[in-house]
């Protein structure tokens, strides 16, 4: 059963430091302007934000754990010089309720894809290569996507099919087309993206990655089409390369858009300090919060719990994020923009119960259920659930103003159904006891 929670916080470069520093170095709104004067999927990057009562029932010996605790949900807090005062006469965390903004294509997908898709259709591509696990939201976001734009989407999924299709990978075979690969194949990610990318173009079809289009079209500012592209369109099929979780640069230009949305005087505003929590797959949510929050100058702490990787791989990840972003955005808007971007933006925490990626333990599903009952908030055990209970754990610190990005993901949990039945047989069972 799930017991107490603890976490453990590795530091890169300090964050307070580096924003002091940036805050000097260039005019930060109008950079953000610049690079968020674009297309974009989502016709405004608008969000509900829910404010998270935590009480305690009765502390058992042994340390504090979500059974002890109880949460109550406040769908309309007080916002903006009003959080201080009113949101904080008990514990409480806020959730950005961003796995409303579709049925399907929600949370962090969503918001990876608000610049993405608009730079695909700008630049004429016909086909989408990217990959994922069995059960990944991030491709069946980008097969849906792609559908309703009228391009053709390539899914490779980690491992063998299942008996049974549910949850995103019914999705995703409903709208693209998916084809499963051995996991030793999997683990070189990048040559079997580009290997199968090259297959489907052809002979005369060409080959890009989203930085090359990026690229491109920034060289020509964003809204118009460069020659070069144009000159592509010609071309039979024009095959573009996702990468797993769309960690793209292009990808974190709708995660800055909506720390600009949520940094507005009315909302969180950008004066007061936040600690911003949030679960990382592949840690370019996290990353893009952090870039966000730096280049508008805003007090505001990024903080992931780590599910797919190691420490050193979330850092690598960070550092080549950050890379390509300044390769994409320094020749529009110069060197001084960004020159006080580097890594250390994020906070990276161990999960505080660490298990393969993927697999979930006891009394982790009913957790979950306690928290649908008690805020009508539905959080699932892979990804969720471990943002949720380190907003938990800070929440309940003197002073301290928690939000927590709900990156989505819900759908997941029917896939873990399949998986995990006898866990799931138990929320029946006891229901009717």
């Amino acid at each position: 059963m799930v017991s107490s929670f603890t976490f453990r916080l590795h530091y890169g470069s300090s964050p307070n430091g580096l924003k002091e520093a940036l805050k000097s170095n260039f005019p930060k709104e109008e950079f953000v302007s610049n690079i968020l004067k674009r297309k974009w999927a989502l016709r405004i990057p608008d969000t509900k934000i829910n404010q998270i009562t935590i009480s305690k029932d009765g502390l058992q010996q042994g340390g504090e754990n979500l059974w002890n605790l109880s949460f109550l949900n406040n769908p309309q807090p007080s916002l903006g010089d009003h959080m201080t005062g009113k949101n904080r006469q008990e514990p409480s965390f806020y959730v950005v309720r961003d796995d409303l903004l579709h049925p399907l294509v929600n949370g962090n997908k969503a918001r990876k894809l608000d610049a993405l898709l608009p730079l695909l259709e700008d630049s004429s591509a016909t086909d989408v290569v990217t990959c994922g696990g069995c059960q990944s939201a991030h491709a069946a976001a980008v097969a849906m996507s792609c559908a309703e734009r009228g391009l053709k989407s390539h899914l490779l999924l980690r491992g063998e099919q299942p008996a049974t299709l549910t949850g995103y990978n019914l999705i995703s075979s409903l709208y693209g087309n998916v084809r499963y690969v051995p996991r030793s194949l999997y683990a070189k990610r990048a040559e079997m993206l580009l290997k199968h990318a090259h297959l489907v173009a052809g002979n005369d079809g060409l080959v890009f990655s989203l930085a090359d289009l990026e690229a491109s079209l920034s060289s020509n500012g964003f809204s118009e089409h460069s020659s070069h592209v144009d000159a592509l369109t010609k071309r039979s099929k024009k095959v573009v390369v996702v990468n797993e979780g769309a960690g793209d640069a292009a990808a974190l230009l709708g995660v800055v858009r909506l720390v600009e949305y949520l940094s507005q005087d009315h909302l969180f505003g950008k004066d007061q300090p936040l600690k911003i929590i949030i679960d990382a797959g592949t840690g370019t949510t996290a990353v893009g919060l952090g870039i966000g929050a730096v280049c508008l100058g805003l007090p505001w702490e990024v903080t992931a719990v780590m599910l797919a990787d190691t420490i050193d791989g979330y850092q690598k990840k960070e550092e080549s994020l950050i890379s390509e972003f300044r390769r994409c955005f320094t020749l529009h808007h110069g060197e001084q923009a960004l020159s006080g971007l580097e890594p250390g933006l994020v906070q990276w925490v161990e999960r505080s119960f660490p298990r393969k990626f993927g697999n979930i333990l006891k009394g982790e599903v009913e957790i979950c259920q306690k928290i649908a009952q008690e805020t009508g908030i539905l959080v699932d055990p892979v990804y969720t659930l471990a943002a949720w209970e380190l907003a938990t754990q800070l929440g309940q610190e003197e002073n301290a103003k928690v939000v927590m990005l709900h990156t989505g993901g819900t759908l997941g949990m029917f896939g873990l159904a399949q998986r995990y039945k006898s866990y799931f047989e138990m929320l029946t069972d006891e229901s009717c006891s």
